[in-house]
Order: structure tokens, then sequence, then C-alpha cells
């Protein structure tokens, strides 16, 4: 059972009969479930997981103290400080009086404020270019069990992916990034004798294919240690994990890194049909470079456009 069921067990078997025996006037108000931070959230997690932070217990979402005031909210926190503290086999962490930072009762507004700085997940192009991909992974995973009161979902669903301007904006960042590392700076560290700037350059271009993976899938990229994990389970390019894991892996002898450079014009040359296919680029040729301007073109609000290609990296 992962931490995700482990949740949902915890919720149906303790939460929701607490919440129906002392708060049913609460109801229309609340929300439940399991998202934010930690490997649960995202249904990554093993036995390796459980060395921190990882209990049995769900967040409840409230709305404003216009709505739940203050009073009710902390009777609802020590409500949830009093359930069960293990629960198969699972021991949960003893919450601050407020709640907890990640489990327990929590303010709508104040949980995307403290992950992406709006708490009605309301956020301007500018905002939206420079806001972490992991935090609005962090957003929109996991899974509300319930959710009455509407809030929680409608935000997480503005949030579910980047407007189509800055994901173009992204793409033309991460894209000129894969041509500068890969194609162009690779074999001139080679040639160079510079075999650990090879290396840096290898993996430079692996850390801009997946960005263009994900960017390309219409879905964030998690904490970077989750990244491979997340790309295998991608619908589109998810099989050039293992030749991104190639690169990373393997060394740069002559014979090594002729075959590096062909995995990496193979890999370009997947990408670009991708770009092809979402009519992204405009540019007819094997030069992720050329591609990376087009898809900058392609922007159609004029002042991101005419930022600096690298602005949303």
């Amino acid at each position: 059972m992962n931490g995700l069921e482990l949740s949902r067990a915890y919720y149906e078997a303790y939460g929701k009969p607490m919440l129906q025996e002392q708060f049913p006037q609460l109801l229309p108000y609340l929300a439940a479930g399991l998202l934010g931070s930690g490997s649960e959230c995202f249904g990554y997690d093993d036995e390796v997981s459980r060395d921190h932070d990882f209990e049995a217990g769900f967040c409840l979402f409230l709305p404003g103290e216009d709505v739940v005031d203050r009073r009710t909210a902390f009777l609802l926190e020590r409500a949830y400080a009093k359930l069960p503290r293990e629960f198969m086999g699972v021991r949960r962490d003893v919450l601050q009086p407020v709640g907890g930072a990640r489990r327990g009762v929590l303010r709508t507004a104040e949980f995307f404020s403290e992950k992406i700085g709006a708490g009605d997940g309301v956020l301007t192009l500018g905002q939206w270019l420079h806001t972490p991909e992991q935090s609005l992974a962090e957003c929109v995973n996991g899974a509300v069990f319930f959710d009455n009161y509407g809030q929680l979902t409608a935000i997480r669903r503005s949030l579910s992916a980047f407007p189509e301007d800055v994901r173009r904006k992204k793409l033309a960042g991460q894209l000129l990034l894969m041509a500068q590392s890969g194609q162009y700076n690779y074999l001139r560290c080679l040639r160079h004798g510079e075999h650990a700037a090879a290396q840096l350059a290898a993996v430079e271009f692996v850390k801009s294919t997946v960005a263009v993976i994900f960017l390309l899938n219409r879905a964030y990229q998690p904490y970077y240690k989750w990244s491979f994990r997340a790309l295998r389970a991608l619908p589109r390019l998810a099989l050039t994990a293992e030749l991104l894991e190639y690169l990373l892996t393997s060394d740069n002898s002559a014979e090594q890194s002729d075959e590096k450079y062909r995995v990496i014009e193979s890999i370009a040359a997947d990408v670009i049909d991708e770009l092809t296919a979402q009519g992204l680029t405009k540019a007819i040729c094997g030069d992720l470079e050329k591609h990376a301007y087009s898809v900058n073109d392609g922007v159609e609000d004029a002042e991101v456009r005419n930022s600096h290609i690298l602005c949303a990296i």
C-alpha cells in the first residue's frame, strides 16, 4: 500500500467519522485529500521513502476566516490531533498546535500562497514564467478525497498546465540549451581534451531535454530526483529516458563519445519531430537552435516574445 492509499484509508477509517460526528455543520465548507510535498503525493514512495516525513495522515482544507472562523478551525485542529497516531504499522507525527506544515488542517489560500505566492491561484504571465515547476507540480499532484466547497478543485484546475505562451517560452529556452550543450559543445570539449567539461555538457543536455519532454507533454516536472520516474510515465517521448540515462552513465572514451553524440542527435531528431507534430516550429532542419527561435516566434504576447529567450529558464 503506497502513501496515497494509506492516506485515503486513514481518512475513511478515522477522518470521515470524526467530521461527520463532530463537525457536520462544517462539511459543506471542507475539502480533504493528500497533496503537496513528499514522494507519497506523487505516488512515488517506497520503503526507503519512509525514513522521514512519512505518516498516516491527510490534509483538511478550509476556506478563509470569513467562512470558517479561527475558533472553529482551532477546534478542528484539536480533533485532528487526537486521531490515532498509528495506522497499519505507520506512526503519525505529533503535529504542532496549528496543525503542522504538510498534513492536518490547512487554509486553502495559505497552502497555495506557500507554494506559488498566490492564495487564489491567479498568476500573471510574469509569475507563470518564474514560478518553479516543482511548486506547480505540488499544487496539482496527489488526490482530493472530497471537496464540498469547490475552492480547492477550482484552483487546482486553473493551475493544471502552463498557459501556451509560457510553455512556448520555456520550450524555446530549453531547446536553445539543448543545442548549445549537446549538438555544439559536447564534441568541442572532447576535441579540447576536456573530458570533464564534455560530461558536464552531456549532463546539461540531459537536464534540458528532460525539461523539454515535460513541456511537450504539457506536464510539470517534479523535483529532480523524481524526474526520470515521472518521465517514463509520460505519453510522448517516454522511451527517451533510457537514452538519457545512457548519456549520464557512460564514459567519454573515443568509442563511447562517438556513440553518445549519435544518441544526442537521435534525441534531437525525435524532439524536432514532436515539435513539428504539435505545430510549434516552422524550421525545417536538424539544428535545435533554429527550432528554438522558431518556437519563440510563436509566442503571442509581444513582451514575452521579445524578452530574452532564456528568461524563463
